[in-house]
């Protein structure tokens, strides 16, 4: 084709088209080079808000004892709160933990480690415990040594130790409260504007209520699904159940009574002439009730997700399922406060490995949580 096939409107014409060509380049070019700062939802929603949508609460898994109709306190509005609260680690004074720090998803809400760590990576004692199914204890006191007497004092006791996130109390108050984000939320949760360390707590526990393990295959099992385990895992029940007596301490659906018990763990015999109990370094229970008979008693644990939280016991001090339970087989370390539970089980190591895979079967559903990804401004 050559120009003198080409057919040129006149000026009055061409002007206006060209204009609406090179607007209409210009308009792409910015939508391609510009996407809006927030999501376009029509919601109006902060993306911080859209992050972390409110949700009904959960289905409790198979096998949890979870009834949110007994905890009216646990509202969505709270759970959703709480969710943000649990991972921010602007609750911290170095702003480097949250709670979610020790406490974590992937290790059944405990942690791989056999020790704590708090900001400044100083070092704790003692391993964190596991949250899991803890709004319905069977003995309604938390921590290893049971010195909080509900869920929400409880979440208090990290923010401020000044070993974990060291934050005084009434600083986690005002670093919340200054933002609007939280403010709003905390209006939505509680129906008004009062902000304080008590529903702080209360936020927390409510989110924690909601981490629910079930459905593993030892519960499948006991509402009628035969293979739901392995034949070894079904030999190891029985021998839970059984001869082996686990189900004294380990029982009901959170598989713990709660209680506390000497099992002679972190025992070192003192030096002549030293106190007897100076055997702990850590006396745990006595701490609590200053009655000498708790000394090294501590809380027994839930056993499910347990193949998860290794390593083991309050300190930490047994790598593995099989060194737990071959602690359990020898009768505990003896000492003058050892439980009276506590005595040597005839178990051979095949036995062993039966136990372990049926302590494996106790692995479920229904806790696992991604952290948020933003956090109220």
């Amino acid at each position: 084709m050559t120009g003198a096939h080409l057919r040129v409107p006149p000026p009055s014409a061409t002007w206006p088209v060209l204009l609406l060509a090179v607007l209409a380049v210009l308009a792409g070019a910015a939508c391609r080079s510009a996407p809006p700062a927030t999501p376009v939802t029509g919601t109006g929603e902060e993306p911080w808000e859209l992050d972390n949508p409110l949700r009904p609460l959960p289905e409790p898994p198979l096998g949890s004892p979870a009834d949110f109709s007994s905890t009216p306190w646990v509202t969505p509005e709270k759970v959703r709160l709480g969710r943000w609260l649990f991972h921010d680690t602007r609750l911290s004074a170095d702003g480097t933990r949250s709670c979610a720090s020790c406490h974590r998803s992937t290790h059944g809400f405990s942690e791989p480690t056999a020790h704590s760590s708090g900001i400044r990576g100083q070092q704790g004692h003692r391993k964190a415990p596991p949250i899991l199914n803890a709004a319905w204890p069977v003995y309604p006191v938390w921590f290893w040594d049971g010195r909080a007497g509900s869920l929400a004092e409880q979440a208090k006791g990290p923010l401020a130790n000044p070993i974990e996130m060291a934050m005084p109390l009434d600083a986690v108050v005002a670093t919340v409260a200054a933002r609007p984000g939280y403010r709003r939320a905390f209006a939505e949760a509680f129906g008004d504007a009062r902000l304080d360390i008590d529903r702080i707590a209360e936020a927390l526990a409510a989110y924690e209520a909601t981490r629910l393990s079930g459905n593993s295959p030892a519960d499948r099992f006991d509402a009628g699904d035969e293979a739901a385990l392995t034949p070894a895992q079904r030999r190891g029940r029985d021998l839970f159940f059984g001869r082996a007596g686990c189900n004294r301490c380990h029982l009901g659906p959170n598989y713990t009574d709660g209680r506390f018990y000497n099992l002679g763990v972190g025992w070192r015999q003192p030096a002549p002439g030293s106190p007897a109990t100076s055997g702990f370094a850590d006396p745990g229970r006595a701490t609590v009730t200053r009655d000498p008979r708790d000394t090294g008693a501590f809380k027994t644990p839930t056993l499910r997700e347990v193949s998860r939280r290794a390593p083991y016991m309050h300190d930490g001090s047994l790598a593995t399922l099989r060194d737990a339970v071959a602690t359990y087989r020898l009768g505990g370390v003896p000492n003058p406060w050892l439980s009276e539970l506590s005595r040597p089980i005839p178990l051979g190591p095949a036995e062993v490995d039966e136990l372990v895979a049926f302590l494996e079967a106790l692995d479920g559903e229904g806790f696992a949580e991604e952290p948020p990804r933003s956090f109220p401004r």
